[in-house]
């Protein structure tokens, strides 16, 4: 899952999976041992504050703050990034936005 835009670099967040675990960016383990299970994931963006804090099943699992920009969007989805595998499945369901105004 990605957030794309932001200052200097392309993304202000980006969460990958490597050896069974969700990782922000190839950094810090957010979730481990997700393969083969469902999980809730929420993504708050708060971009007025430049922060993004992420929940797994409710728990605050990562706050982190953003990389700038004034113009954001996300996608998710499977992506081939470094040691990418042959098999390679994301799903996904009930997904909801929500925006502060």
């Amino acid at each position: 899952m990605q957030v794309f835009g932001a200052g200097e670099t392309t993304t202000t967040l980006m969460l990958h999976v490597y050896d069974g675990a969700l990782r922000y960016y190839d950094r810090q383990i957010v979730e481990d041992a997700i393969y083969d299970r469902w999980f809730r994931l929420n993504v708050v963006h708060d971009v007025e504050a430049s922060t993004l804090t992420v929940y797994i099943n409710g728990e605050q699992k990562l706050h982190v703050h953003g990389r700038g920009g004034d113009s954001h969007y996300f996608k998710f989805g499977v992506y081939a990034q470094n040691h990418d595998s042959n098999c390679m499945e994301s799903r996904w369901k009930d997904i909801g936005i929500f925006q502060k105004h």
